[in-house]
């Protein structure tokens, strides 16, 4: 991911945690909240109830990977969440799950075409 891509300021983390909408799933929790038209960026949170340092970042280094797969709505600020249970989880499973939420917070950009 570019650098443009990422929150990397706490007060942008805050204020989609304070006006963003929430999905949640057994591995998951996404936060999105719109912006006013810049590209989106996106944030991972992997406290250390996931695991030690090595599983955290396995596990951010896999959702980044499945992120910069997918083509997200422009103007949007996400944050992603890891739950314990993604540190078991497989990488098939993150997609689906990541996928699954991010279309029900509205953050996957339509279809070409439509």
């Amino acid at each position: 991911m570019k650098k443009d891509q990422s929150l990397r300021r706490a007060a942008d983390f805050d204020a989609v945690y304070k006006a963003g909408k929430v999905e949640g799933g057994r591995l998951l929790v996404v936060r999105s909240r719109p912006t006013d038209g810049t590209p989106t960026r996106v944030g991972f949170v992997c406290t250390k109830a996931v695991g030690g340092a090595v599983v955290r970042n396995r596990v951010k280094r896999r959702l980044r990977a499945i992120v910069t797969s997918l083509e997200l709505a422009p103007g949007r600020d996400i944050v992603i969440s890891a739950r314990k249970t993604a540190a078991d989880a497989s990488f098939a499973d993150l997609q689906r799950m990541l996928a699954a939420l991010l279309k029900r917070a509205g953050a996957v950009a339509p279809p070409q075409g439509s």
